[in-house]
């Protein structure tokens, strides 16, 4: 039999798959599910950044826009946000980036959280934990949120591992588990939102331009060593930002 390729653009988790029970499981009583298979992994990854417009079967299509060679991903929460690490070299100085859009439109840049020996994973990580802070902030004032990061390791960390982790008493078989403070910090927020968030997972480096943004962002806290998370102050000049250093 082949192997298919499972891509979930909408459901409790998206990416892309290869077993047909992770999606189920991902997909059966969503509401707005939207979901495909393919035959090869090529063409799934690129449907899957593409953002559902391989997806007719299975529903609308997104209105997937392009802009001066830049993705937009259809905006259709109250508010979405992307966060980003980076760590130069790994390990080294890292740091981390959150974009937040309200309605669509980019509303604030942040950056910060620098550690001189950290990894690009404790960097994805920390992004990750404050964006879910600020997630549930939002949550909080009654408002639609979307989290997209493009670190499969960060969102499995605290989605689909945490869980089994818990039961076990915070170990796994294969020897301990690195970053557990922080996965543990996330997982608490996590816990009491995961009915009304959706986290995403999105490509990295695919011309998206919120996770663009926020690997500029992390990239800047790691280069200027800013350890406090900072509100973004110059002009919002997007084609400026992305000129800056990509991690």
């Amino acid at each position: 039999m082949a192997k298919k390729f499972y891509v979930v653009w909408a459901g409790r988790q998206t990416g892309i798959f290869t077993d047909w029970a992770t999606v189920q499981r991902a997909v059966i009583g969503f509401a707005g599910a939207r979901f495909k298979s393919f035959p090869a992994r090529e063409e799934a990854e690129e449907a899957f950044t593409q953002g559902g417009v391989a997806s007719k079967p299975f529903g609308k299509a997104s209105d997937t826009r392009k802009s001066s060679g830049k993705m937009f991903r259809p905006q259709p929460f109250d508010v979405t946000i992307y966060c980003d690490g980076a760590c130069e070299p790994n390990p080294g100085n890292a740091g981390s980036g959150i974009v937040v859009y309200r309605k669509g439109k980019l509303a604030e840049l942040w950056y910060g959280l620098y550690e001189p020996a950290g990894t690009n994973n404790t960097a994805e990580l920390n992004a990750l934990l404050h964006a879910l802070r600020m997630t549930e902030a939002e949550i909080q004032a009654s408002k639609t949120v979307e989290l997209c990061s493009d670190s499969a390791y960060s969102i499995n960390s605290v989605q689909t591992w945490a869980p089994g982790w818990e039961k076990r008493g915070w170990k796994r078989a294969g020897g301990e588990i690195k970053n557990l403070e922080i996965i543990q910090a996330c997982y608490a927020i996590y816990l009491r939102i995961k009915t009304r968030v959706t986290l995403t997972h999105v490509a990295g480096h695919a011309g998206t331009e919120g996770n663009e943004l926020a690997d500029r962002m992390a990239m800047l806290a790691a280069q200027s060593k800013t350890k406090e998370l900072k509100l973004y102050r110059e002009t919002m000049d997007v084609p400026t930002i992305l000129k800056m250093r990509a991690g």
